[in-house]
This record gives structure tokens, C-alpha cells and sequence, in this order.
């Protein structure tokens, strides 16, 4: 089965073509993603009628042009992913309304997917360990990025609890406004994580929020009032920039390790073959987030899975390939064009492979 999946939640367009015949990441044929910095940079952040209005722009061309290096027709498709939620609502109904049209004139199904079960699954598109295999459910997934950071539970493909999520602030968004009230410009946050590998460790230790305490959530918000306040009363130098970026983002990575750690040892002692965290979103892509993971992944003799960096932010790769896995289980959507802002990853049905077809309701 050879999945189209177009990503429009925010201010990426993204397109992929993945192919159920093949394995791994041999099975993404091809996939391109537009991103809208530029227009946004001026503004600080993300517009929403701007993000909507350039991917009208910019989501056929890309389409065709995916369709193109992946060798494929338009008619070569044999189904359709999009996101529909959680995102920009006028961003969502671009891509959703190109989907279901493709789908309705190709007579092919279609499936809505939530957005951060696609950034859940990106890892199991890669290929297999050679050691340990391809991830399998039970594990724990981080899910964080500029606008989640979760804790979640998979028992199976579909089937997920939340554990814990941030009170306030997403890391990622943490990181873009510590980067902003320390003069660097949009998006901040990669620049941030950049200036912090020539900063000194230790020169600026920040709290570590919330770890002092029991439970799985987090909270940003304290820590980028304690980086303002470092930050005022400095002499606001680049040494200094350097090193307080550094501590800011050793706060961050060292929280994040700590509740992961935390959240893996809850799910172990309910069930033991739980020994295995899966990393994704944008934040996922951090450097200095992966090394920490990994490390204490070994310390405790689990593992860690993470998509190839150039997954970890918003990609049609990943819709297509968690389109490709409810598509196969005979799951799709009817043709009516529904997005949803707001969604529970916890309401989402579970991918029965057995199953016949059943449709799923957004």
C-alpha cells in the first residue's frame, strides 16, 4: 500500500509518499517539508491566517513534487493520510480539504491523524536494530516539542495513557522564550540549543522544577523566570548569553531525563517488558537531550528510540506512516472534512491488525 500523508498542523507543509511493501525507512519513498520561518519571522511567532494561507500556496506544488521523486502518478496512490488535530484550525483544513479531495476523486480511502500519534510512532519508521529490533508496545513515549511535552504510556498501536504533561509552558516553547528574552532571534529555540554548546557547564545552574516532588508532570514557566532574572542582572555579554543558555538547557534535559526515568520505572513494575522509551517531537532533536537519554537508558539497562533528526519536527513522513497502519487495520474516515483542534490522543481507537474494516470516527 502506498500511503500519500500531508502534515498542515501549523507552519510546516510537509509531504511523504510511504510504501507498506517495503521495510523501514526503505519504505519512505520520498518526503519534503516547506517551512514558513521566514514569513513568520517578523512577527515573533506564528501567524495563524498567514500559516493557512501559505499552505494553499505552496501544498499542491509540494505534492506534486513528492509524488515526482518517489516515481510515482497521482493514480499510484492507494490511500490518503492527513492531520486533522491537534493544531491550527485554518492551517488543518487546508491539508484535510486537499486529503479528502484527492481521496474522493481517486476513489481511494482516507484517514485523519492525530498529529502527535504520527511524532509517536516516527521512530518505528526507521529501521531495525540489529541488536534489539524495531521498538514494540509496551513502552513509555516522550512526546516533546514547541507545543507538547507528554509522558504517555503504548500498550499497543493506538492504545495510550498519559502519564504526565506540562502544567504550563511545552519545552520547546520554553526554549523560543528564553531565546527571545535573551535577544536571540526567531525561532529561537535551535539557536538557543546552538550558543549553549559553547557555554560553560556549571557557570549557571538553574532549578531542575518539579523533581523534588512525586508525579510525572512538568513546568517550564519557573525555570524562564529564574533565566530572565540571571539574565538582568548580568552584564549581558556573549560569554554570558553562552553560559546561561548552557545552564538553561541542562535544566531542561536534566528534568526531562529524571521524569522519563522516573515514568519507565512506574511502567516496569507493572509490566516488566517494559524497558524501552521512544523520543519524539522537535525537541527530540536536541543534542545534548539524546546523549542524556541514551546514557541512562544504559545506566538502567534499558533502551532509547529516536526518529532521524530531520523527523523529529513536523513531516508528512510520519503522517503517512501512521495513516499506513490504521489504513491497513481498515480503518477510514467517511467524506466529510473534519479537523480537530483539540484532541485526546487517549480517545483515538487501537489498530487491530485482524480487524476488517471499520470506520473511525474524529
Amino acid at each position: 500500500m502506498k500511503v500519500l500523508g500531508i502534515e498542515t498542523s501549523c507552519d510546516e507543509t510537509g509531504v511523504a509518499v510511504y510504501d507498506t511493501a517495503l521495510s523501514g525507512a526503505a519504505g519512505l519513498r520520498a518526503h519534503a517539508v516547506y517551512s514558513q520561518i521566514a514569513l513568520h519571522a517578523e512577527y515573533g511567532g506564528v501567524v495563524p491566517e498567514l500559516a493557512s494561507r501559505d499552505h494553499v500556496r505552496k501544498l499542491l506544488p509540494l505534492v506534486r513534487q513528492t509524488l515526482a521523486e518517489a516515481g510515482l502518478g497521482v493514480r499510484d496512490i492507494d490511500g490518503v493520510a492527513y492531520t486533522a488535530g491537534p493544531g491550527l484550525v485554518g492551517a488543518l483544513l487546508v491539508g484535510a480539504g486537499m486529503a479528502r479531495s484527492l481521496a474522493w476523486a481517486l476513489d481511494k480511502p482516507a484517514i485523519g491523524v492525530h498529529h502527535m500519534e504520527g511524532h509517536l510512532l516516527a521512530p518505528l519508521m526507521e529501521d531495525a536494530d540489529p541488536i534489539h529490533g524495531r521498538p514494540e508496545p509496551p513502552f513509555v513515549a516522550l512526546l516533546v516539542s514547541g507545543g507538547h511535552t507528554q509522558l504517555v504510556a503504548v500498550d499497543a498501536i493506538g492504545q495510550y495513557q498519559l502519564l504526565g504533561e506540562t502544567l504550563d509552558d511545552a519545552a520547546g516553547e520554553a526554549f523560543d522564550k528564553t531565546a527571545k528574552l535573551m535577544g536571540l532571534p526567531y525561532p529561537g529555540g535551535p539557536q538557543l540549543a546552538a550558543l549553549a554548546e559553547t557555554g560553560t557547564p556549571g557557570a549557571y545552574r538553574f532549578s531542575r522544577p518539579m523533581t523534588d516532588r512525586p508525579g510525572l508532570d512538568f513546568s517550564f514557566s519557573g525555570l524562564k523566570t529564574q533565566v530572565l532574572l540571571a539574565w538582568r542582572d548580568s552584564d549581558q555579554s556573549e560569554r554570558t548569553r553562552a553560559d546561561i543558555a548552557r545552564g538553561f538547557e541542562d535544566a531542561v534535559v536534566d528534568t526531562l531525563a529524571i521524569k522519563c526515568t522516573r515514568a519507565l520505572a512506574l511502567r516496569q513494575a507493572q509490566d516488566e517488558r517494559c524497558n524501552t522509551l521512544v523520543v519524539a517531537g522537535g525537541v527530540g532533536a536536541n543534542k545534548r537531550l539524546r546523549a542524556k537519554l541514551a546514557e541512562n537508558a544504559a545506566q538502567h539497562g534499558g533502551r532509547v528510540c529516536f526518529p532521524r533528526p530531520a523527523l523529529c519536527t513536523d513531516n508528512g513522513a510520519m503522517i503517512a506512516f501512521a495513516g499506513a497502519l490504521r489504513l491497513q487495520a481498515g480503518q477510514h474516515d467517511d467524506a466529510q472534512v473534519q479537523v480537530t483542534p483539540r484532541w485526546d490522543m487517549a480517545t483515538l481507537a487501537p489498530v487491530a491488525r485482524e480487524s476488517g474494516m471499520e470506520n473511525r470516527e474524529s
